[in-house]
């Protein structure tokens, strides 16, 4: 049904600039455009069906939210969870084990050789994660969770570590390094990869990885296969145990990623066997509900992700594909080779601790390009974090929110307000209908629509006015986004 009898002239927009968040202002629809036609939509378009938004539970997300206020604290899990609230957030990621941003490396089961689960526990979650995920449930009674590791227990894996790197932040043997590609150079030393290559500065060009492993990390012995599918189950059912449920899992936090923190490398083979041959059929036995999805994938090896995912019984084990990084290369090709399956941001890009307007800028894009790639559920990474968010292992990541460790005193970063942007009115059921494609990537444009209203989301990135217009029905949205700049329009149906 055309929409050119019902809607509205009338637009609010919403405006955020490094001086000034947030503002509302109003303008009308034009009968003829103004500037570059970027999108057009008539209005019985049918779009990809938008799903969750979610953020992560860590241990030092933790930590810092533990500086604020109790004030604080509820204004801030009101602004992320609430459904009246800002960026009303639904869903949430937990790891089992340590993650990156863990205070240090732990696991639910160090008791070597214990495969039958006897000492399994979640006791480290219950004074850390847990509480943190129960703040936000207060505001979003209805959360959920989705689970994936970052490391297996240290004992279940070839080097006998939680990393997959040695380097000055680990006690990894150095001897280990060869393990990853199995082969040493004339000198016979170790053929190591650049130690630097994992640090998360600037853009990262061409292929990653540079090299994929040759071998998996995990040890593929059937005994501690099943038993880590087993871990999977028991986890979903102590979380349960505490009011939280865990609604889907992946069995691998970026694989593609070999690194000096908690991972773990997998070959194609290595993930076919486990989710295929125990992880899928032991989840499906013992909790039916929870849906299995395939990732993360953060490689932009485009034929390796195909190797898996063409598979046709990984196909028709999981319920959707997880991404990010630089598989957000891909996703235009993944989409299309793979039409039956969801796609979801599992881990939106975390920047370099500097937690600054650039950064801002670089997730509006982000959101901008998933979802308008066809990504249904975008999680964030860290939510808070204190200072420059630096980790035990090195690195510096932003936040949503900032503290400062010395004032005890929090800020919404930019990224906050170009989640807001998105997130405040883009709700579940909402469907994406448009998007002006990569070819503007400093003046993303992205069309939404649901039962109300026609969403539209546009930054500008340059030092200029832009002058750009979005076609609905026979009317015209002409705007001019102002130079650094996030908006937001919503035109009542």
């Amino acid at each position: 049904m055309m929409i050119q009898n019902t809607i509205a002239q009338s637009v609010d927009k919403y405006t955020t600039t490094k001086d000034a968040n947030f503002v509302h202002s109003s303008m009308k629809l034009a009968n003829k455009a103004e500037g570059t036609i970027v999108a057009s939509i008539k209005g019985s378009e049918r779009g990809t069906v938008f799903r969750a938004w979610g953020t992560t539970f860590n241990e030092l997300d933790w930590d810092a939210f533990n500086l604020l206020s109790r004030n604080d604290q509820d204004e801030l899990m009101k602004n992320l969870f609430s459904p009246q609230g800002d960026l009303r957030f639904t869903h949430g990621r937990v790891s089992m084990n340590a993650n990156d941003y863990a205070r240090s490396w732990y696991s639910c089961d160090d008791v070597v050789g214990d495969l039958g689960l006897k000492y399994f526990n979640i006791e480290r979650d219950k004074r850390n994660i847990i509480p943190l995920a129960r703040a936000a449930q207060k505001y979003c009674p209805q959360l959920q969770l989705f689970m994936s590791p970052w490391s297996p227990p240290a004992w279940m894996k070839i080097n006998q570590d939680y990393p997959v790197s040695p380097n000055q932040y680990n006690t990894m043997d150095n001897r280990q390094g060869y393990l990853l590609y199995m082969e040493k150079d004339s000198q016979n030393q170790n053929v190591n990869f650049d130690p630097d290559e994992m640090k998360l500065l600037g853009e990262r060009n061409g292929v990653f990885p540079r090299r994929l492993a040759t071998q998996d990390f995990f040890i593929q012995d059937p005994r501690y296969l099943q038993c880590y599918a087993n871990m999977f189950c028991k986890f979903i059912d102590l979380y349960a145990e505490q009011g939280l449920p865990i609604t889907k899992v992946m069995y691998q936090n970026e694989a593609y990623s070999y690194t000096p923190y908690p991972g773990c490398a997998w070959t194609a083979e290595g993930t076919l066997r486990f989710n295929n041959d125990y992880l899928a059929p032991t989840l499906a036995k013992a909790h039916p509900e929870v849906e299995l999805w395939i990732g993360t994938f953060n490689t932009n090896r485009l034929d390796y992700v195909e190797k898996i995912l063409d598979d046709k019984t990984l196909q028709s084990n999981v319920h959707g594909i997880g991404t990010q990084w630089e598989c957000r290369e891909n996703l235009p090709q993944l989409r299309e080779r793979y039409p039956n399956h969801r796609f979801m941001v599992s881990e939106s890009e975390c920047g370099n601790g500097q937690m600054d307007w650039a950064a801002g800028e670089h997730t509006f894009f982000l959101i901008s390009d998933n979802l308008g790639n066809g990504c249904d559920e975008y999680y964030n990474w860290n939510f808070i974090l204190t200072d420059n968010g630096i980790s035990p292992w090195g690195w510096t990541q932003n936040a949503l929110v900032q503290v400062d460790s010395k004032t005890r005193s929090m800020r919404y970063t930019a990224e906050y307000f170009a989640y807001k942007h998105f997130s405040h009115f883009i709700t579940p059921g909402t469907e994406m209908v448009g998007y002006a494609g990569r070819n503007y990537s400093k003046t993303p444009v992205t069309v939404f629509k649901n039962e109300k209203n026609i969403i539209i989301t546009a930054g500008n990135f340059t030092d200029s006015e832009s002058s750009i217009s979005v076609k609905i029905a026979d009317k015209y949205l002409n705007i001019k986004p102002q130079p650094h700049s996030f908006n937001t329009y919503i035109v009542k149906k």
